[in-house]
């Protein structure tokens, strides 16, 4: 059999790089004859975790490691940042990157241009693939009812004007086939809600159609309506595609010893990803809901960047400048705040017993992956749909607010998260029990003979037979 080479174009943020870079860990695990390289697109604006990923990556001795290859572009210095102009000013030095590797390639043993993996954000490298005569498959790092949502979507917009920015206070239920249930427009995703990301959105999507194939980082157990609705090109429901190696031990030591003391299930985790978090008033409300529920606790508490900066959220040198009077002091033993969290680690830890969580698609599937369930807090992006298929669609979620926004100004008070929390924290709940089971189906599914199994072979035999 020939020897293939595939070229990924990841989306720069840290989430989208690492889930890509698990997709090709897979493939190369499965399939001996191919190689991948990834292309680390490169701007001032992001943080160093991309830079320390992709070197403990290199440094890696895996098997594969051999077969995964990994090309810094050209760092691009413009000031302010837009995804959209950042991918296009990209292609220039995709095309150069991928010139270089086919004529390294040219040795006897040589490794034929099989296709480019893109981003769900990346598309417009789709013209790159096409200038070299190949395929291009997206990886979509979100669920396959947000795939289908986003489809509807665009149709709509493009053949009925329909703007979903029009809608955003109005009672209007919209029936999108890949979901169950009506769609409430109060629970419209923030990105559609915003005149800067919804027509690059709108433009990525239509571009799907032009993939040989789209990944999609879920299982059919998880979500099999949102799957057979996709009357579209092949797509592949490959995951859960996470990276559990690190057990937290060795980075997050206190933590991990604090968890050991805890009972089993008896822990509520509450962590907002990369870019949550709240100003001081919501603190406080969450801070009483956590000393009224009497629930012990762990809780990843981060600084807010300035007004209008451009950044990620820090760790508060003292939390206690935050935190109501006393707070640390009454909930001694039973709580513990920290700064950022180790996030796969605190899910693993059988101390945990719920999650409240910003839904972001990667921390859904880990809960589920941990069989620990989720209650819904979600802030941007695609979140506030992740939250509504969790709670109505899957039942393996209970809410906090499912259509809260980050910047709107809104507080959510301190007895409607301690509801939450409480009915979180049952231990006999029906969603405890379905993310028991689910949790069973998301091993399973990555088996010899399992859902995602079966669907990676199908892409690798198509990825292969593009060499024919």
């Amino acid at each position: 059999m020939e020897k293939a080479q595939l070229v990924f174009v990841p989306s720069p943020g840290i989430g989208h790089l690492v889930s890509a870079v698990e997709v090709a860990k897979l493939l190369l695990t499965r399939q001996h004859q191919l190689s991948i390289t990834v292309l680390i697109l490169n701007h001032s604006f992001f943080d160093s975790k991309i830079h320390n990923y992709v070197e403990s990556q290199r440094a890696s001795s895996s098997p594969i490691s051999n077969r995964l290859g990994f090309i810094d572009l050209p760092k691009d210095e413009t000031e302010i940042f837009n995804l959209s102009s950042f991918i296009e000013r990209q292609k220039p030095h995709v095309k150069e990157a991928v010139l270089k590797i086919i004529q390294s390639e040219s040795g006897v043993e040589s490794a034929q241009l099989a296709g480019f993996v893109i981003d769900m954000f990346c598309t417009s490298m789709i013209d790159v693939a096409n200038e070299f005569g190949v395929s291009s498959y997206i990886f979509y790092t979100s669920g396959a009812a947000f795939l289908g949502f986003m489809l509807y979507v665009q149709k709509i917009h493009d053949e009925e004007k329909f703007d979903p920015i029009e809608f955003k206070d109005s009672n209007t239920e919209l029936l999108v086939p890949s979901l169950v249930n009506p769609f409430p427009s109060g629970v419209m995703p923030s990105a559609l809600l915003s005149g800067e990301w919804l027509p690059p959105l709108l433009d990525s999507t239509r571009r799907f159609g032009e993939a040989k194939g789209i990944i999609v980082n879920t299982f059919l157990e998880l979500e099999s309506h949102a799957i057979e609705s996709l009357k579209m090109s092949a797509v592949y429901p490959v995951g859960p595609i996470l990276d559990v190696g690190s057990d937290g031990r060795n980075t997050h030591r206190e933590i991990m010893q604090w968890l050991d003391d805890q009972p089993p299930s008896s822990v509520v985790f509450l962590c907002f990803g990369s870019h949550g978090s709240f100003d001081e008033d919501q603190v406080k409300e969450i801070a009483y809901a956590l000393e009224h529920s009497g629930q012990r606790f762990l809780w990843s508490l981060r600084r807010p960047p300035p007004p209008g900066l451009q950044a990620s959220p820090s760790d508060y040198e003292d939390p206690q400048q935050v935190l109501p009077e006393g707070f640390l002091d009454r909930t001694v033993g039973i709580g513990k705040v920290m700064g950022w969290a180790p996030q796969v680690a605190v899910l693993a830890h059988p101390a945990i017993g719920g999650f409240v969580s910003h839904c972001g698609w990667n921390s859904i599937l880990e809960s589920i992956w941990f069989g620990v369930p989720i209650a819904t807090w979600p802030m941007y992006a695609e979140q506030q749909f992740n939250a509504f298929e969790m709670v109505m669609e899957l039942g393996l979620a209970v809410e906090i607010k499912m259509d809260y926004r980050k910047h709107s100004g809104v507080i959510v008070n301190c007895d409607e998260i301690e509801g939450g929390i409480n009915c979180l924290m049952k231990h006999d709940s029906k969603q405890r029990k379905k993310v028991k089971e689910m949790s069973e189906k998301s091993r399973m599914a990555l088996m010899e003979g399992g859902s995602s199994c079966s669907w990676l072979e199908s892409l690798i035999k198509d990825v292969m037979n593009n060499l024919a």
